[in-house]
């Protein structure tokens, strides 16, 4: 199951593609998606009356693919042979695929085999996310392919959980500047993906090994991003992502660094992002100081000069 041949983490290139319905005249906007976007291998149906309302964006790989955005209550139909993870972030949806109907939760999720055309049908607009395995990619990596597809995933379940986050992460960086993502990150997608349908014992062991330590080490570092001013508790960090102390500061070890150093250098690095900033020109060095979560001064402007070779105050006169 690796797929990455290195282990220098290699950057894979994408291609971005944006879908914006509204950009289209109402009446055309079926028949300008199905010649854009589908042909005869996705169709879509706008359901309850709606118009067709889609604006996602879709990062395309070699093999794989990241749809995410916002979409009307409409049925999809897909029959291009690609493996999907689709991923209800709206309200109820139902799912169709090898003579299974599959009522689905808000949160919960999806596997459509692309060896089989499968549809879904959202009851009413919301957020959409979808991972996309080109020509079965994904199926062979699970104990038993046709069992898995069509079958609900609760959106308690554990893999489902770490996936989702480290989704969001991953799109959450992408920009036209920017379109690139390590491809250990999009082995990590796939490990995740088959640990949550049900992967094969040799699949389950590298995933729990590698794409869950990495989603974990993501969901912490947001966690710790949100509250980067703040004092870190580690043990209330450890009991928010049911772990221990010990194991978290495993996963930063892994990386050649600890919690510490992590905390340590987003600190650092933002304040330096406010002390080059016009909007914060006014705010006092030790303000900046406080604000990005440093409690001792003096310290600070020690740190700050370690990391980048000049103090808080020669950076900003730089400006």
């Amino acid at each position: 199951m690796d797929r990455t041949g290195s282990n220098q983490n290699p950057r894979a290139p994408i291609r971005l593609t944006r879908i914006r319905t509204d950009d289209w005249p109402e009446r055309d906007r079926i028949a300008m998606f199905h010649e854009l976007h589908g042909r005869d291998r996705i169709r879509v149906q706008p359901a309850g009356g709606e118009s067709l309302r889609i604006d996602a964006t879709i990062a395309r790989f070699p093999d794989f693919a990241l749809l995410w955005g916002r979409r009307s209550a409409l049925r999809s139909e897909f029959a291009d042979g690609n493996d999907r993870l689709v991923l209800n972030l709206a309200g109820p949806a139902v799912a169709v695929q090898f003579g299974r109907e599959v009522p689905l939760e808000r949160g919960d999720a999806i596997a459509l085999c692309g060896s089989d055309r499968g549809t879904l049908t959202t009851s009413r607009s919301g957020r959409i996310c979808t991972l996309e395995f080109a020509r079965g990619a994904l199926m062979p990596f699970l104990k038993d392919p046709r069992h898995s597809c069509a079958r609900r995933i609760p959106k308690d379940s554990m893999p489902l959980r770490l996936l989702r986050g480290y989704v969001e992460a991953a799109h959450s960086g992408f920009s036209s500047d920017n379109a690139d993502l390590p491809e250990l990150a999009i082995a990590h997608m796939h490990d995740l993906a088959a640990m949550a349908l049900g992967a094969t014992l040799e699949a389950d062991a590298l995933a729990s090994s590698r794409g869950v330590r990495a989603a974990r080490l993501q969901a912490i570092k947001t966690d710790l991003l949100a509250r980067i001013n703040r004092d870190i508790e580690l043990d209330a960090l450890a009991a928010r992502h049911g772990v221990s102390g010990r194991y978290i500061r495993m996963l930063f070890e892994s990386e050649g660094t600890s919690i510490t150093e992590f905390i340590r250098e987003e600190r650092l690095t933002r304040a330096r992002s406010m002390l080059l900033s016009p909007r914060f020109a006014t705010r006092k060095v030790a303000d900046v100081a406080y604000e990005v979560g440093f409690n001792d001064l003096s310290y600070f402007n020690r740190a700050f000069r370690r990391r980048f070779g000049r103090s808080p105050s020669e950076v900003r006169e730089s400006v």
